[in-house]
């Protein structure tokens, strides 16, 4: 039945996804034959005892051995249920203590990571294969859970408190993150992308931003909207004019934007990146300050991608 287990679940990504994975099966099988064994005698005897003219039913008081039966079976099951989670949740409740730490600061409506050596990067979650990584997250507004469902770890982020997971990545490539608690209208674009590479890839991403940034550094613009999507701008700012819960990036460049306060302002390169590290010092006029501060989030290639991209836009 493992054709069934791959149609039912994403990718095991994991050291522990299979273990996952096995108990959900076993669950899963479990109520299908409990399901069958209630359900298909319920059926005939719905059928052999229908009423029938002159047919007298028996006054059947109880049955002690039926009884005792679907008493102390079903708890047998659940006690076994029980411990097989515990088991599973003892060994994988703690981090290794040579896991990597990464920083999760979860923020409507999207992510920010930093790694140990202090950089950080938003959008993107960056990580060596086969090695195990925990998450220290807290959350910067309201409830929200950081889920990978190729990893097989979900846990909420709570405002105020750190919470933690962790697990050993054995996939390379790129996996889905997202928010698996309902944080408000930008929820389902509360999105970020989990790229496991090997040791070096991951080295070089530190120290540079990437092999693939050697890739567009010669094509800013199409860098430039990478980033719109990995940083999240994607889910505030539209690049074709339309009016979302940002303004649109389409013919802003060196244009005058009127504020709230009345004042106007030239849309150049210091005003993005005031925009990028202070974003309520200037709220353009018809929206909210709903924009989180990014401020060490974005590498000065990306800002430079960023603000060709913009260029682009007219």
């Amino acid at each position: 039945m493992e054709w069934l287990t791959r149609l039912m679940l994403p990718a095991q990504g994991s050291v522990f996804a299979g273990e996952i994975d096995t108990i959900y099966m076993a669950l899963f099988w479990l109520s299908v034959v409990l399901f069958l064994g209630i359900a298909i005698p319920a059926v005939y005897f719905a059928w052999r005892y229908r009423y029938k003219p002159g047919r007298v039913t028996p006054h059947v008081t109880h049955n002690t051995v039926l009884e005792i039966i679907w008493s102390v079976l079903p708890l047998l099951l659940c006690v076994g249920i029980f411990f097989w989670g515990l088991k599973g949740w003892m060994e994988y409740a703690v981090a290794p203590g040579e896991a990597m730490e990464v920083q999760v600061t979860a923020r409507k409506w999207n992510w920010a990571f930093e790694y140990p050596d202090g950089s950080r990067d938003a959008g993107t979650l960056h990580v060596p294969v086969n090695k195990p990584v925990k998450m220290i997250m807290t959350s910067e507004d309201v409830i929200h859970d950081f889920f990978v469902p190729d990893m097989r770890v979900k846990h909420d982020i709570i405002p105020g408190r750190y919470t933690e997971v962790w697990f050993t990545p054995t996939v390379l490539g790129k996996h889905v993150v997202t928010c698996a608690e309902y944080c408000g209208k930008g929820h389902s674009d509360m999105r970020a992308t989990l790229i496991v590479e090997s040791q070096a890839d991951f080295d070089n991403y530190l120290a540079t931003g990437g092999t693939e940034w050697e890739d567009y550094k010669t094509h800013m613009a199409d860098w430039g909207k990478i980033q719109w999507e990995r940083k999240g701008c994607n889910s505030c700012h539209t690049l074709d004019g339309t009016r979302s819960k940002g303004p649109s990036w389409k013919g802003i460049w060196h244009k005058m934007e009127k504020m709230r306060d009345g004042s106007v302002v030239l849309v150049d390169e210091p005003y993005i990146k005031e925009s990028e590290n202070m974003p309520q010092a200037k709220i353009v006029d018809g929206f909210e300050p709903i924009m989180p501060t990014f401020q060490g989030l974005i590498k000065p290639h990306d800002f430079e991608g960023i603000v060709a991209l913009i260029q682009s836009l007219q």
